[in-house]
């Protein structure tokens, strides 16, 4: 196979795999982060059949929906690209893009780092930013059955790992526990420029929020 062909087929794939996912890490957030990978790499020295087949395969099996277990993920694309017959060097490449993707909560540094990583990483969590981030975190919530905001649980910015992966914690603390966050953790020079407009857009919403609960009047 050609690359586009591998790509082509990795899209098939993932399409299949993700029927019924939820709304937040559906087939639309893998295209979304994809396009935004595509656009990322347009500027950045990398391999760009390691960054599309990392931003298509980064969510084939979300540990959050597997009972924690991030090992599924990275195995499960690396026995799909063994059948597509892609070079073992992609595979192991495209294995640690997923198995690092996540941002694990504040104190958490990933080991592994590569141009690739950082700009699936950029991609995937613009999609977590704007107007998009702001739909998927409420929805994911609702999906959790979580509060949307309770004034007397305030976020926790020290979480460790562990706790940020089981936290149940209303929606509103996930901006200041993460989304809030990742302007400033982005890598590539084209992600920090799309990540600023979505993280203003995400500020003027939160200042519209805390008006509407305490009844405030309109300016």
């Amino acid at each position: 196979m050609n690359n586009p062909e591998i790509i082509a087929a990795t899209v098939t794939y993932v399409q299949k795999e993700l029927e019924g996912a939820e709304g937040g890490h559906d087939w639309f957030h893998i295209e979304r982060v994809w396009n935004n990978t595509r656009r990322i790499a347009q500027t950045e020295p990398v391999d760009h059949l390691v960054v599309e087949l990392g931003a298509l395969l980064h969510d084939i099996a979300d540990a959050k929906f597997h009972g924690g277990d991030e090992s599924i993920g990275p195995r499960k694309a690396g026995q799909f690209l063994e059948l597509l017959q892609v070079p073992v060097e992609v595979i192991d490449h495209v294995k640690n893009i997923i198995a690092h993707i996540s941002f694990k909560g504040g104190n958490f540094e990933a080991a592994f780092h590569s141009p690739e990583l950082a700009v699936v990483r950029d991609a995937d969590r613009l999609d977590a930013l704007g107007a998009i981030g702001i739909a998927r975190a409420f929805h994911y919530g609702g999906f959790k059955n979580r509060e949307i905001y309770n004034p007397a649980i305030p976020p926790d910015l020290n979480m460790s790992r562990e706790t940020y992966k089981k936290t149940k914690a209303p929606t509103i603390n996930h901006f200041y526990e993460k989304l809030l966050l990742l302007k400033d953790r982005m890598h590539t020079e084209t992600g920090k420029r799309m990540a600023l407009e979505r993280h203003r857009f995400m500020e003027n919403f939160l200042e519209q929020f805390y008006r509407e609960w305490n009844g405030s009047l309109s300016a």
